[in-house]
């Protein structure tokens, strides 16, 4: 009975066996052959299309219109001070004059033409030089230090010019091109995609109002390519080329361009003002992480952390406190610090915005009116900073103690004008302006206006040096 047993066991198993090799051969072994079959034409399909997809990206439209209002900019320098321009300089005999390179960009055909401000800037004769070789003498409309963008005008007409595109819709990953005129070369293209939107790199770290909200590409831009655009596949503006990430000087993966998103509205300011309209929250921000997140008990990372609130500011104003993460400004959705600054620079004072807000984990919206650096609602006073070529704080309580002093107005940012030309420097606090004593802005535009022609400066630097300076209006 056993060896019976055991028999009809193996035979069991070898019929079991036999009947699932007849199965997988004639029916499942078919349907994954056909399976493995169908998925690896359906990959190599996608890989065929892919590159069938790039092989058909034609960059020689956008090229086209770009490299014919992309200009060669010659600056010629009158002393050995540099302009920290990324571009070249030529130095001999300190007593001679030195040059420098960059690029620019025509945005108008009336002779419009956008650059780096570090490549124009303390320049004491600017030349464009187009693509065709015509040559013209420059004239500056404004300086931006604080977005790094100079406007400059040329007498001409019938220009090509390139249109504004829209920063705010290109993607990571879009294929961008870096177009620039760096050694008088005529025009150079280079491609590449976009790495990152909304990057600071803290370049302009020193600066209190920077703004720095960059497209990162990895189109190779080398010095002498500062101002120049970096346009979309349509040959539209979308980034003014700026900086790279380099050890050597050279370019080694990452450049940085200046969005147009912000190029617009700093040349709009610049042709009706003469200077930057400056619209600001009143506000020190951060950016969230786990640890933020973790501290405040918030149930997400996500949205800008307030810091803290200026006094008398447009946020304590409207009701934001210390601690209120932003996640919207109106209906753009703020996650990075550089964002939020991005989107509060297209304003100017006296305009209305609505913030979103989380406070408590809970969501608010609230309508804030933008202020000046002064904090009022007004347009600054353009003329003045424009003319004399400086930015201007009341001081505080501390330096009028300090240097014993009933008021003053110091100067806190300083490009090419009057102020400069005569070897003013940041940080002097003007006292008097032909012996009328100066608190506030006001008493500038008052004193300048009663000055007939010749305006004696009288201040003070810190550690308490008191200085003197003249200069005549019509210089």
């Amino acid at each position: 009975m056993k060896i019976k047993h055991i028999v009809s066991t193996i035979l069991i198993a070898v019929i079991a066996s036999t009947l699932s090799i007849y199965i997988y051969h004639n029916y499942l072994g078919n349907q994954l052959i056909h399976q493995n079959k169908t998925t690896t034409e359906d990959n190599f399909s996608k890989v065929v299309n892919n590159i069938t997809a790039l092989k058909n990206i034609d960059f020689t439209l956008a090229a086209n219109k770009a490299i014919h209002a992309v200009v060669h900019i010659k600056t010629t320098y009158s002393n050995q001070q540099s302009n920290g321009s990324y571009g070249f300089f030529f130095r001999g005999n300190p007593a001679m004059p030195y040059e420098g390179s960059g690029s620019g960009v025509i945005i108008s055909s009336d002779g419009y033409i956008v650059t780096n401000n570090h490549v124009v800037e303390q320049s004491s004769k600017i030349e464009i030089v187009l693509n065709d070789k015509r040559s013209f003498k420059a004239k500056v409309i404004g300086y931006d230090p604080n977005t790094d963008l100079a406007l400059l005008k040329i007498d001409a007409e019938k220009l090509v010019s390139i249109p504004f595109g829209n920063s705010d819709i290109i993607k990571v990953g879009e294929w961008v091109l870096a177009v620039g005129n760096p050694f008088n070369l005529t025009s150079t293209v280079t491609a590449g995609i976009v790495s990152a939107k909304a990057r600071n790199i803290n370049l302009s770290r020193h600066s209190q109002y920077a703004i720095e909200s960059f497209i990162q590409t990895d189109a190779a831009v080398n010095p002498g390519n500062s101002g120049g655009a970096l346009v979309n596949t349509n040959g539209e503006l979308v980034g003014i080329n700026t900086a790279i990430a380099t050890k050597t000087g050279s370019y080694s993966g990452y450049s940085f361009a200046i969005p147009v998103s912000i190029v617009q509205k700093v040349v709009a300011d610049l042709k009706e003002y003469g200077v930057v309209q400056r619209a600001l929250l009143g506000i020190t921000i951060n950016d969230i992480n786990a640890e933020t997140a973790e501290e405040y008990d918030l149930d997400k990372i996500e949205g800008v952390f307030v810091g803290g609130t200026l006094e008398g500011g447009a946020a304590e104003k409207s009701g934001i406190k210390r601690g209120d993460v932003i996640l919207k400004i109106n209906n753009k959705l703020i996650n990075k610090t550089s964002e939020l600054q991005e989107q509060v620079s297209m304003f100017r004072p006296g305009d209305k915005i609505i913030v979103t807000l989380k406070r408590d984990n809970k969501i608010r919206k609230i309508e804030l009116i933008l202020q000046n650096r002064r904090g009022t609602t007004n347009t600054v006073a353009v003329h003045i900073e424009s003319l004399l070529g400086a930015h201007f704080e009341e001081i505080s309580q501390n330096e009028k103690d300090n240097y014993q002093i009933e008021g003053g107005l110091k100067i806190v940012e300083l490009y090419p004008g009057k102020l400069k030309k005569k070897g003013v420097r940041k940080g002097f606090i003007i006292l008097n302006i032909n012996n009328m004593p100066i608190l506030n802005i006001t008493d500038i535009e008052n004193a300048i206006k009663k000055a007939n022609g010749a305006v004696y400066l009288k201040g003070i630097y810190p550690g308490g040096i008191v200085e003197y300076y003249a200069f005549g209006l019509e210089e």
